[in-house]
């Protein structure tokens, strides 16, 4: 059950909604009704798979833009549990729950600008304590590890008066379907506020990185390529071609020689898979070549 996010038109016991576009709708442009506060609510709290980019991402006026629109429109959220591509632990692993860990600068050979970036989120013990319950296992804390830049670079844009708790999760494998089955164990988070933000990036070959040819450079072909057939496969919900991605993707190896730019999609999936996996593509286009593209579920 949902709470304190939004209006919620309609509470369980009326007519419920099954297509989650139109409850979307009907959320957001409802003023008067009951609160999601009021329990039983038909209300559940997005999940977000977003490509987050290298920092300067947040020098571009576009994404920048997009994100801060997206975060306007999305429901404030009790907490925030982010899967970033950039933390791989197994088994599953936390972040502190400690205020004021300082963030996590994992990238170098930038202006120092990039290091000063702050992103002051209140804790989550809370919310620590519901994944240990969800994931289940030998779930594990890194009490010094603070968010990376896969988590505090879009969050920044998101939700910039940083007035979130946010937890961080690991990604304790890249198995497309141990992933999944992650997401749905945290699917349950979902109904208590929190919202899940997986980040990585549609498209991640860095040797497609060239700073001389500008951000919005034509991008090869095989980024256009994957990034249309990734369109493609979520708006026709084929979750068994998007697990079996580097067989029935074009160009998936270029795309990704490593995986873990994609991955953490799967764990959205899974936790998306509750309502039936619909989705919007809410960022499109390419930075250096890369594919920004980025889902709401």
């Amino acid at each position: 059950m949902a709470y304190g996010v939004r209006p919620c038109p309609d509470p369980v016991g009326s007519d419920a909604w099954t297509n989650r576009s139109s409850a979307m709708a009907r959320a957001s442009s409802a003023s008067t009704g009951p609160w999601c506060i009021t329990y039983p609510c038909a209300c559940t709290t997005p999940v977000l798979y977003l490509s987050h980019g290298a920092p300067p991402l947040a020098d571009d006026p576009t994404w920048t833009r997009e994100l801060r629109t997206w975060g306007t429109d999305l429901p404030k959220p009790k907490d925030i549990l982010v899967v970033s591509a950039h933390w791989e632990a197994a088994p599953a692993t936390i972040s502190s729950t400690t205020a004021h860990t300082p963030l996590i600068y994992d990238f170098w050979g930038f202006e120092d600008r990039y290091y000063q970036v702050t992103y002051d989120a209140p804790p989550a013990p809370e919310l620590a304590q519901k994944v240990a319950r969800a994931v289940g296992g030998s779930v594990q804390q890194d009490p010094g590890r603070g968010l990376d830049h896969g988590a505090y670079v879009p969050l920044v844009e998101l939700f910039p008066e940083a007035d979130v708790p946010v937890l961080q999760l690991s990604l304790p494998t890249l198995d497309p379907r141990k992933l999944y089955a992650l997401g749905e164990r945290l699917a349950e988070l979902r109904d208590e506020g929190t919202l899940i933000v997986t980040s990585g990036f549609t498209t991640h070959n860095l040797r497609w990185f060239h700073p001389q040819e500008g951000p919005n450079g034509t991008p090869p072909t095989a980024s256009s390529e994957f990034d249309h057939w990734a369109a493609e496969a979520l708006a026709a919900r084929d979750i068994e071609g998007i697990l079996d991605f580097q067989r029935t993707a074009p160009a998936a190896r270029e795309a990704h020689p490593r995986t873990e730019h994609w991955a953490p999609l799967y764990v959205a999936l899974g936790a998306a898979a509750g309502t039936n996996h619909e989705s919007t593509s809410l960022v499109e286009g390419f930075w250096y070549g890369l594919s920004k593209r980025s889902w709401q579920f």
